[in-house]
């Protein structure tokens, strides 16, 4: 092998020397004296992906937090409850009572919803309260101790719960401390701001207009009684004594089904429309009017489709709804289908105006004036309803001349019923197939039913059925003036469940 000089190898050592030393003095020398771009190794994280990166890890850890171990188990009277938030876009509290269904309180607007899980009832401390009940004159301190015990306690550990649940996920996803640190406080700063958003949206007038969902046969007891709740509601803590007695009522008798006791001085009238020919639409109106305990049914037409004489039998259970019957004619009712119906027992047939009192109240209506299934004549269209709600008006004026005013006008279209705007209190309507009530120019309060038939055939026209819609409208029995009002809305085909939505018109708020 070649031997390498000695002078040689000495000059390569120097010339590696003053390169290594070229390359330290390269890298320690200043941005600003850089005479080039010196390339990355990767790119840099963009700002605004890093915050939102950040927000899901908040948002996402928050809720697992809450998820977890947000919840606290708390009784309430006699019963044992659970309570948890819940991220939601619309707030509110949500009361389950399992098996009988939940109620809905529009309580507050916050990304925040309380749940109130009722778990059971509590044998001995229900059992006090059937032995003594005096006990109950005192239950709504008690609630109200429980409810706030309770609610602070949901908050310390919902506040824990978040700090967890977004500090572990921050510390996974980041391996970083400091990361997970900001994730814990940013979900801490974010529940307050959801807290001091519900505290400052707070509305304890919610439990008036509760929304019920479950078991129809049960809604009557837990919604409560309208009038009841109207004279004598003064504090929300006493509403939520009322709802622990009727939960312990419910709870009571296990095995049959809860009664419901009518205040004697509120007339029910239980608005029905648009039935077309839904033969389980009776049965449904008949269980209304047991459970509501109905004074009057009121059916603002479109019970037929065709209004053929073949049609007729459809009618036969109308006797024995359990009520008396009021109806006026629809688009879909032929002349013969009004004949028919005048015959049967316990109906009374409104039209031209007439007047008639059932159950305490008047009502007065006019049938519609067009007849759409027959081909052979023109429909008369808006002025023909218009020229209906003209003559109805007319009689009315003519009945308060007469000093008989009418309390309730009804016809079919809602174009015939602005007619009487200013002549009559209440004037019910159907034909549009869902629920509306509005208060006109002059005073009058018009009332739009849904379809009681759920559209009759039409209901599996379109990709979910139609749902079953009716009223039950509580009046004062004294004024005849309305005092609140249910929307029972049951699910299209299946009709084991249902929702029951209590409203109050403005003047009777507390």
């Amino acid at each position: 092998m070649a031997r390498v000089p000695v002078a040689a190898t000495a000059a390569v050592r120097r010339t590696a020397d003053r390169a290594g030393r070229a390359l330290h003095a390269l890298a320690r020398r200043r941005p600003g004296r850089r005479k080039g771009p010196v390339p990355e190794l990767a790119p840099r994280e963009n700002p605004y992906t890093r915050a939102l990166g950040l927000l899901c890890v908040v948002l996402l850890g928050a809720w697992l937090g809450l998820l977890v171990v947000g919840d606290v188990r708390v009784p309430v009277g006699p019963m044992n409850t659970t309570m948890t938030l819940r991220p939601s876009l619309t707030g509110g509290t949500k009361i389950n009572i399992s098996p009988l269904g939940a109620l809905e309180l529009r309580s507050h607007e916050a990304p925040l919803r309380l749940d109130v899980d009722v778990d059971r009832l509590d044998p001995e401390r229900s059992q006090a309260l059937v032995e003594h009940p005096e006990r109950l004159a005192g239950l709504q301190d008690e609630v109200v101790r429980d409810v706030e015990h309770g609610t602070l306690d949901l908050a310390v550990r919902s506040c824990i719960a978040v700090v967890v649940g977004a500090g572990a996920l921050g510390l996974a996803v980041y391996r970083r401390p400091r990361r997970a640190l900001v994730a814990g406080s940013l979900a801490l700063c974010l529940l307050a701001a959801s807290g001091a958003t519900a505290f400052a949206t707070w509305k304890p007038e919610s439990v008036l207009e509760p929304k019920y969902s479950g078991l129809l046969a049960s809604a009557p007891s837990l919604v409560g009684d309208a009038r009841s709740i109207v004279s004598e509601f003064d504090v929300y803590q006493k509403e939520l004594a009322r709802l622990v007695t009727n939960v312990t009522k419910l709870y009571d008798v296990t095995s049959t089904l809860p009664v419901y006791e009518p205040d004697p001085t509120t007339i029910r009238v239980l608005h029905v429309s648009d039935i077309h020919l839904n033969p389980a639409s009776w049965k449904i109106i008949a269980s209304l009017v047991k459970q509501y305990a109905v004074d009057v049914i009121v059916d603002s037409g479109d019970t037929m489709d065709h209004g053929s004489a073949a049609e007729n039998s459809f009618l036969d259970p109308i006797p024995d709804l359990g009520a008396p019957y009021v109806w006026v004619r629809g688009n879909h009712d032929s002349r013969e289908t009004q004949r028919y119906l005048e015959h049967l027992k316990n109906v009374r047939v409104l039209d031209d105006g007439r007047a008639v009192t059932v159950a305490g109240l008047r009502f007065a209506g006019i049938g519609d004036p067009q007849f759409t299934p027959d081909r052979a004549v023109a429909p008369g269209g808006d002025a023909a309803e218009d020229l209906a709600g003209a003559r109805l008006a007319s009689a009315l004026r003519d009945q308060r001349a007469a000093g008989t005013p009418v309390d309730i006008a009804v016809a079919h279209e809602p174009l015939a019923a602005r007619g009487t705007d200013g002549q009559v209190p209440l004037v019910l309507a159907g034909h549009l197939h869902h629920e509306e009530m509005e208060v006109m120019k002059y005073g009058t309060r018009l009332r739009v039913e849904g379809s009681t038939g759920g559209s009759g055939l039409r209901a599996v026209e379109r990709d979910y059925p139609a749902p079953i819609e009716a009223s039950v409208l509580y009046l004062d029995r004294d004024t005849r003036r309305l005092q609140a009002w249910d929307e029972i809305r049951l699910g299209g085909l299946g009709l084991t469940t249902a929702e029951v939505s209590r409203h109050l018109p403005e003047e009777n708020r507390p």
